[in-house]
């Protein structure tokens, strides 16, 4: 398949970021917006992007985000969902923290906190905390994830289930209109779904952008959670969701 070199470097930019917008690529290219529209529906009808409000995704559902990739995208939103959720974390609590670059935003902005008691399958998170005397960092044991240091499987399942704590701080690869949560790995799956069980209050974090982005296995549903945590909100399916199962909602672009 022919591409220009145009198209060639829209497909790399909406892999490397995950997302592309017509105004950020008008821009970029010295072109005007329509330009840009007709380039992302020429490469959306080639099935080689998919077609959003403002702008295109890379297909999610082929080819998950490379995770130092995922780190960038909404960088300032996710610190900021972090910071967040480390306020209705109080000193002295246990908690699990799953995978995931927002559940990492979440790790720094406690690192003030004194007292906690962390459990996590993600080695990320374990490296950040561990050198802090006043957070006590337990990790689980299973397989490595290489792609993004995070340990999956039965052996993690099993370890997740010894505890019973106050808080855990999950993430999700998408989140559907239905209220679904979504990801790509079932290994990792059966650890969130343990997480969600053995947790008293359990806090979703996510962007805006996993509205957009769709994945094959199923985490569990939105009204399983406490407290759900995003920059914003505009989709009115799990606005109501979250009213009728009683879902704290927080967007921090409105705070």
């Amino acid at each position: 398949m022919y591409l220009s070199p145009r198209h060639a470097e829209i497909i790399q930019m909406a892999k490397d970021h995950g997302r592309v917008l017509v105004d950020d690529l008008a821009t970029h290219f010295n072109v005007t917006p329509q330009t840009i529209r007709k380039d992302l529906n020429d490469l959306c009808d080639q099935r080689l992007l998919s077609r959003i409000h403002g702008g295109a995704l890379f297909p999610s559902g082929i080819e998950n985000l490379e995770y130092e990739a995922r780190r960038k995208i909404a960088a300032d939103e996710k610190e900021a969902i972090g910071l967040a959720a480390a306020r209705l974390i109080p000193d002295n609590a246990s908690l699990f923290i799953n995978i995931g670059t927002t559940t990492e935003s979440v790790s720094k902005a406690l690192l003030d906190h004194t007292g906690l008691m962390v459990i996590t399958n993600n080695i990320n998170v374990a490296n950040r905390m561990r050198i802090y005397p006043s957070i006590e960092v337990v990790i689980a044991g299973g397989v490595v994830r290489g792609s993004d240091g995070g340990v999956v499987g039965e052996a993690a399942v099993d370890f997740i289930r010894q505890f019973k704590v106050d808080y855990a701080v999950i993430g999700a690869s998408a989140i559907d209109h239905d209220g679904a949560l979504l990801d790509f790995d079932f290994r990792e799956v059966k650890v969130a779904q343990a997480i969600i069980a053995n947790a008293r209050h359990v806090i979703l974090v996510s962007d805006r952008t996993k509205f957009e982005r769709t994945a094959p296995v199923r985490i569990g549903h939105l009204s399983q959670v406490n407290t759900f945590i995003t920059d914003r909100c505009d989709i009115p399916s799990v606005r109501k969701i979250c009213q009728e199962a009683e879902v704290q909602l927080i967007e921090t672009s409105l705070s």
